[in-house]
């Protein structure tokens, strides 16, 4: 093929942009990009015709524009599902984020004093509140909790920090917490075994370097049988014996007590942790606590000014839109503690929801769909699971949506609901494509019905 049969940018590019919403400077350059290395291939001796060329660039470019964030329906039954972005925001603090975003705010002013003001304080004071810690703060993640919180304990000769070989846990985009430790120039010590680690191995690694004990909660997978290792209350006493901090991570950041809400094991909260003598303690707000991506400093008070006054903190810090919403997610918890069914978290909402409400919606909605065409459809039980790292055990009773096409194939009715608007994620099972209720919310329902019937009436 010649190379002046390949398509103009410009033509190309307009004829695309009929199609797509994105900005018609962004389709310009993919194209330029794409017919670049078109011609490359084709100097080098390829062979192609010009709709093969128009088509494939067409292709990524709708594969490109898919790939900009937008709405999912997640009826995966995966709770806290990361690829889909966690945990959903509530109303309230979804209003909130929008009153603050588009104006000015008194982010680090003092309105009443008409001076500088304190940032996050109120935030800091509303999570000691609701934690029982003397003190606590946040950054943009867990993990960076965890980096800042070493930085400021391990370091010089007092650098060493001991963790059970059972700890040494790898958590979401292939981190592990060694990784972390040197990342944050401490050095690990590794006590005990994979399965138990007892006080003396503890005991017997204390050295004048020294600086903290850390434990790690095994939030994202489950050892069990021949196990064993000490309670945090003998390993704070082992701690204040030799004058250095415990630290736990716990991850997951459960607020309530999880098997009070749902069938499923009880997970750690950091007040717990607080009460049984944890020093400092570290955990997501985006998981359990049903907040924005966050991570939680809370307890001694002189550890977590002293890590505020780190000069990596400001690197680390919280921008006006997660303290608003993580601010509106901790009242929130306040407001609710007396009762939890109240709250407006959709995932404490959802893992609380029952499944008599969630089989009287599925009735609702096929009664709505009618007779499909090209698919049969029933409701089915189903298992839903908390994800993000979270509970790895926990098997919640769910109801799903199946679908066995008839007229279309499997693979093809998956791909046409992802790319749909809205997108719909399920899950395939024994050749049925599923749509788990407990991760539809109630207000979906209609969406779920009216694309059904579209596609496969």
């Amino acid at each position: 093929m010649s190379l002046k049969a390949l398509p103009s940018v410009e033509t190309l590019a307009n004829q695309l942009s009929q199609h797509c919403p994105l900005p018609k400077p962004l389709i310009i350059g993919f194209v330029r990009r794409e017919i670049d290395q078109w011609r490359t291939k084709l100097l080098a001796g390829e062979t192609h015709e010009r709709e093969e060329i128009e088509a494939d660039i067409s292709g990524k470019l709708e594969h490109f524009s898919a790939s900009r964030l937008q709405p999912v329906i997640n009826g995966t039954g995966v709770l806290i599902h990361t690829n889909l972005g966690r945990s959903p925001l509530g109303k309230t603090a979804a209003n909130a984020l929008q009153q603050i975003a588009t104006g000015y705010s008194n982010l680090e002013f003092n309105l009443p004093e008409g001076t500088r003001g304190k940032r996050a304080g109120y935030l800091e004071t509303a999570l000691a509140c609701l934690l029982g810690a003397d003190s606590a703060t946040a950054v943009n993640n867990c993990a960076a909790a965890l980096v800042i919180i070493l930085r400021h304990l391990a370091n010089g000769e007092k650098n060493e920090v001991i963790v059970s070989r059972g700890e040494l846990v790898e958590i979401g985009g292939g981190f592990r917490i060694p990784e972390i430790l040197e990342t944050s120039g401490a050095k690990l010590v590794e006590v005990g075994a994979t399965n138990k680690t007892h006080l003396s191995d503890y005991a017997n690694a204390i050295t004048p370097n020294t600086a903290l004990i850390l434990k790690v909660h095994r939030s994202n997978f489950y050892i069990g049988g021949f196990t064993s290792e000490p309670e945090v209350a003998e390993l704070s006493a082992l701690a204040k014996e030799h004058d250095f901090p415990l630290v736990e991570d716990i991850g997951s950041g459960a607020m309530m007590n999880t098997d009070e809400l749902a069938p499923i094991d009880h997970e750690p909260t950091p007040q717990a942790a607080l009460r049984n003598g944890v020093d400092l303690v570290c955990f997501s707000g985006d998981k359990l606590l049903g907040g924005p991506q966050s991570g939680i400093i809370a307890g001694n008070s002189k550890l977590v000014a002293g890590i505020k006054n780190e000069p990596f903190f400001r690197a680390v810090r919280c921008d006006k839109l997660i303290l608003t919403v993580l601010q509106e997610s901790i009242d929130e918890y306040l407001r609710t503690q007396a009762d939890p069914s109240k709250t407006d978290i959709p995932t404490l909402r959802n893992l609380a929801e029952t499944v008599e409400n969630l089989q009287a919606r599925a009735e609702k909605i096929l009664s709505e769909i009618g007779t499909l065409s090209k698919a049969e459809i029933q409701i089915i039980s189903s298992t839903a699971t908390t994800g993000g790292g979270t509970m790895p055990t926990s098997q919640i009773p769910s109801v799903a949506l199946a679908l066995t096409p008839t007229g279309i194939s499997l693979n093809k009715l998956s791909k046409s609901l992802r790319i749909g608007s809205p997108a719909i994620v399920g899950y395939t099972e024994s050749n049925r494509f599923c749509l788990d209720l407990r991760t539809i919310f109630p207000w979906q329902d209609e969406a779920i019905s009216a694309t059904l019937k579209q596609l496969l009436a």
